[in-house]
């Protein structure tokens, strides 16, 4: 196999414990955040990317970690910038990635609002589907998206809505951003 269609991934220390990384040749293939061992990490990354290897990550995907690490550790980092490399992620999915990626640290939005940016309100629904399968989380803050009233909703990653409102804390979150979780 060539290495540039190889998929590779690292794990990394974080402030909410040990992240993964994975990247081929045209940018970050997915973001996992701690799961409950290394083991568990490593294979959520293997089952999303089957043949993955591990390996030191190149210069750019080590500065995307960095940035990463930064913004757990309380570093107001602006991750929108970091290439993500999306085939086959569905069309929509794509454009609510994109959208998420345009709110600030500290800041949230609810589905209503990211599905009135896609230009159809009657979406929060697929909006909420599409974040749930969001493969780059942190750099798709998937967590700064609620429900509306303030409700977390749902968060897929590790550790579920706990990780979420610990992450938007880390960020700095508000109780005007959350406001009925800080009541």
């Amino acid at each position: 196999m060539n290495a540039m269609h190889t998929t590779t991934f690292a794990l990394f220390d974080t402030a909410i414990g040990r992240c993964g990384i994975a990247w081929g040749g045209r940018g970050i293939l997915g973001v996992s955040l701690p799961g409950a061992s290394d083991g568990r990490t490593r294979n959520r990354i293997r089952q999303r990317h089957p043949g993955a290897v591990e390996a030191a990550p190149p210069a750019d995907i080590r500065q995307a970690i960095d940035a990463i690490v930064a913004l757990l550790g309380g570093e107001p980092r602006d991750l929108s910038s970091l290439a993500l490399d999306m085939d086959g992620v569905p069309e929509l999915h794509r454009r609510v990635y994109e959208i998420a990626r345009t709110i600030p640290p500290g800041e949230t939005r609810t589905y209503g609002e990211v599905a009135r940016r896609l230009g159809d309100p009657r979406q929060a629904r697929a909006v909420g589907q599409a974040l749930a399968q969001n493969p780059f989380a942190i750099v798709v803050p998937c967590h700064r998206v609620l429900a509306a009233g303030g409700r977390t909703g749902g968060f897929s990653a590790p550790g579920g809505t706990a990780t979420k409102l610990r992450i938007l804390e880390i960020e700095g979150a508000t109780a005007r951003a959350i406001p009925t979780l800080f009541d």
